[in-house]
């Protein structure tokens, strides 16, 4: 592995012949081993903040998935150690220790240093394998300040441990043992990662996602980290039927029996299963070979092209659907479905970087020739669950069309397209959205306030009286017959629907300003909905904001700060002196001055703000669901369950 000393020789070199042009191959300078993986680590693991950090676990633990996928692993344990290391232990067949052909190295050692070596590289080792970058454990060596890995193999136990990717000594046999498996623990780089410390719901939930995924393994989570040791464990023997079960959760289902098959079709193992809800939004998920697809790809297409067609047929054949009356659509077939596809394949061909997207076209053929003779089956042994899942469908096209005729009125009347703006919009005077932000503020007083504070070079404002509209509960017609609604998509400038483009935003900073109080908490509740629902993109794309306004002026004298929390009101009372100190609680953004409200909440200089993403969309949309939709009993035990962690409660 290429030294540092030489690294800056080498770049020494080429800086000094850069002046005479020269450009032959002794000025390319060639990385070997894991060095690249140091020197770039962004380009394997996507970053070195805390989801690069997970990567590293997801890494090692694709491998024992691997295992179970091909029939060998039944046990995986994910351990986060008390000396924040990470332990990755199953019961497969162990990475080989004989010595490899090409490298003349230990096998183990092969794979531990070599990047694109393992058994998922060719061969017969593994028909299907995940592992979202094709990297592995090699990845995670290169970028631990230390490594150990124990493989149980032949009747013996083996062992070899790292330094940032380079082996302290060869694999050493350190015993006997009846048991097949491999261990690996590691200890993250500090000098690739600023900030090393694993979140156990985020790794949880991965875990469990992958459990669901692979049939019949089960995934043990251990966190030694606190004064009592945290453990859970996955196991779920139904597969995706499990998997739907959790997504459906305590929504108002249509049908009484899941749709479910797991079948092999021309050597693609395809697993999937739908159910209907009474609700409007679509839920599909998409894996391959366990890795989510979060756009889709080939397989999700064969599923909607296998749900519309049969679904079509049984329409027509039953007589739902008479003569002369058009096909359902894709639309109307999935509103309200929650559908999950899962399909193993040999040589998968994922599109980008993130392999966000599944490109085989063998998988939509496989996926809709199965779906279509499981579908055909399904209905006929469940005549009751057939009759209702096209009266949901036959309701959904009659809802869009009576939707589509009032949202065509609507713009008949130019509400959205006559390009007026709100006339209580005050605009700012800047035209590059990357440099303008606007601020939907919370009624008329703080309103007031906004537009004098702000500054009118990049900053609009847009006050909303009262509470807008629960979208959740609303079709697209009835939300732009609402006029605070309206006011709010026109400002933005996008359109919505499938006229929507993100090319047209108006501003790159939409900061969403309500009082610090319930109703406030209720307004911003209903304004996230609505941009979760019609203006993902927005959300995605990192341009919502919440502004964070002070809840305390604290005084004595002629001395005053601002507090943001709790626990700075107290530091900054202790620092002043308990006596004579004067404490202000806001709760409306109309109780502070246009000044007040500059200095606390709009200076982008001194001002706090809270980014929206959406870490994991589908617990974002079961949470709308729950909160904002029309079944009171979810959110009654949500609150219930909820009730003694709440803070800032007003009374």
């Amino acid at each position: 592995m290429p030294k540092k000393k030489e690294i800056k020789k080498a770049s020494k070199q080429a800086s000094e012949k850069g002046n005479n042009g020269s450009y032959d191959a002794k000025d390319i300078y060639v990385l070997e081993g894991l060095e690249p993986v140091r020197k770039r680590p962004g380009m394997y693991i996507g970053s070195t903040g805390v989801d690069g950090l997970h990567h590293l676990v997801w890494e090692v633990v694709d491998n024992s998935i691997d295992e179970a996928m091909a029939g060998y692993a039944k046990n995986i344990t994910v351990g986060i150690l008390k000396d924040n290391r990470i332990a990755v232990v199953d019961d497969g067949r162990g990475i080989p220790i004989d010595i490899h052909p090409q490298t003349k190295k230990s096998a183990l050692e092969t794979v531990l240093t070599t990047l694109h070596a393992g058994g998922k590289f060719g061969g017969q080792s593994y028909k299907v394998s995940g592992g979202l970058h094709g990297v592995g454990v090699s990845v995670v060596n290169a970028l631990s300040k230390w490594l150990r890995v124990e493989v149980q193999r032949n009747g013996a136990v083996y062992s070899q441990e790292y330094v940032r990717g380079v082996p302290k000594s060869s694999v050493k046999k350190n015993g006997t043992s009846k048991s097949t498996g491999t261990k690996v623990i590691f200890d993250a780089d500090p000098e690739i990662f600023p900030k090393i410390e694993y979140d156990r719901k985020k790794i949880l939930d991965h875990l469990r996602q992958q459990t669901y995924l692979t049939k019949g393994v089960r995934i043990n989570f251990l966190d030694d980290r606190g004064d009592a040791p945290f453990y859970y464990a996955f196991y779920f023997d139904g597969g995706l039927k499990s998997f739907l079960l959790n997504l459906v959760n305590e929504t108002q289902e249509v049908q009484n029996e899941f749709f479910y098959v797991h079948k092999t079709y021309e050597a693609i193992d395809i697993e999937a299963a739908f159910t209907y809800v009474n609700e409007q939004e679509a839920k599909e998920l998409s894996f391959a070979n366990n890795i989510y697809t979060p756009d889709g790809g080939m397989h999700l297409t064969g599923l909607r092209s296998a749900l519309t067609r049969s679904l079509n047929d049984y329409a027509r054949s039953e007589g739902y659907l008479k003569e002369n009356d058009e096909n359902l659509t894709g639309d109307d077939i999935r509103e309200g479905i929650i559908a999950i596809v899962s399909v193993k394949i040999p040589e998968p061909q994922f599109e980008g970087q993130t392999k966000a997207r599944l490109g085989n076209p063998e998988a939509r053929t496989a996926v809709e020739m199965v779906i279509n003779e499981a579908l055909k089956d399904y209905l006929e042994r469940h005549p009751s669950e057939g009759r209702k899942i096209i009266e949901k469908n036959l309701l959904a096209a009659k809802a869009r069309k009576a939707a589509k005729a009032a949202k065509d009125t609507v713009l008949r009347k130019g509400a959205l397209e006559g390009l007026t703006l709100p006339g209580k919009l005050a605009d700012c005077s800047s035209r590059k959205a990357e440099d303008s932000e606007i601020f939907i503020v919370e009624g008329d007083s703080a309103g007031g306030s906004a537009k004098q504070g702000r500054d009118r070079r990049f900053q609009a404002i847009l006050p909303l009286k009262g509470k807008i509209l629960n979208v959740e509960k609303s079709r697209i017609d009835k939300m732009l017959a609402n006029k605070e609604v309206r006011s709010l998509v026109i400002a933005l400038g996008t359109a919505i629907s499938e006229n929507f483009d993100i090319e047209k935003l108006r501003y790159h900073k939409i900061i969403l300003m309500t009082d610090a109080d319930v109703d406030g908490a209720h307004i911003t509740t209903l304004l996230l909905t609505l941009f979760y629902r019609y203006f993902q993109k927005i959300v995605e794309g990192g341009f919502l904001y919440l502004a964070q306004p002070p809840l305390y002026r604290v005084q004595k004298g002629k001395e005053f700060h601002y507090a943001y929390t709790e626990a700075e009101r107290d530091r900054i009372v202790k620092k002043m002196g308990d006596q004579g100190v004067s404490i202000q609680r806001y709760k409306g953004l109309g109780e502070m001055n246009p000044t007040q409200l500059w200095e606390t909440t709009m200076d982008p200089s001194t001002r706090l703000l809270k980014q929206i993403k959406i870490e994991d969309a589908v617990e974002a949309d079961k949470l709308f669901d729950i909160l904002m939709g029309e079944i009171v009993e979810p959110r009654k035990n949500f609150i219930q369950a909820h009730a003694l962690t709440v803070k800032n409660l007003d009374i």
